[in-house]
């Protein structure tokens, strides 16, 4: 399988960032190997001291597609969730500086966190859908899938006209504001409209 990431999709984060907003959307991928196991903690790489969390709604495909239309994009997926796009901010720095690939910063093992998955069907609407990342039990990130300058339907569309998508693949939506640097013994926790996705600690 694969993670494909959506970068600077929330107007407030990348305004955060100091980054131009992209008149499509920005794609990136992180390897299987990126997947934070379950029950693990996240440990700050040594090469890095400023990972950032991202929290973003996540979807798994369900279905082999190519170039889908946006229309028909929904039959791609069954499930959603909230995860985490951690980021070696510092190091991203430095190779967006060089204008080279961002990989190393966001790809690196276990920089991608997965929470438990729930059927799309429970929600009235995914483009009206509140998530929030706390940190030891305090808010940190918090916003609505009604800012997404792309809808999930339309990132699937678009990203389907470049990689072929099939069953397991993962998509991350991209990150609002309120990212900032993990420190060693935090404890984030997901949300997704209220409810727990996952839990893990820092160290």
């Amino acid at each position: 399988m694969k993670i494909i990431c959506i970068g600077r999709n929330y107007t407030n984060h990348i305004e955060e960032l100091h980054n131009e907003r992209p008149t499509e959307p920005v794609v990136f991928m992180k390897p299987d190997s990126a997947i934070l196991l379950k029950q693990h903690p996240f440990v700050i790489p040594e090469f890095s001291e400023d990972v950032h969390h991202e929290i973003e709604i996540i979807v798994k495909i369900s279905k082999v597609g190519k170039y889908i239309e946006p229309k028909f994009a929904h039959k791609y997926y069954e499930e959603i969730s909230v995860g985490i796009d951690f980021t070696a901010r510092d190091l991203q720095d430095k190779l967006k500086a060089k204008g080279l690939p961002w990989e190393k910063a966001k790809a690196f093992d276990g920089s991608a966190v997965i929470g438990e998955f729930l059927p799309k069907n429970q929600f009235s609407s995914l483009e009206n859908i509140t998530f929030e990342l706390t940190n030891n039990n305090k808010t940190v990130q918090i916003s609505n899938s009604s800012f997404m300058l792309w809808k999930i339907d339309e990132l699937i569309s678009y990203v389907s006209q470049f990689f072929t998508l099939k069953i397991g693949d993962i998509i991350f939506t991209g990150t609002p504001e309120g990212v900032a640097a993990v420190k060693p013994d935090d404890v984030l926790e997901g949300f997704l409209e209220g409810q727990q996705l996952f839990r893990i600690q820092v160290k």
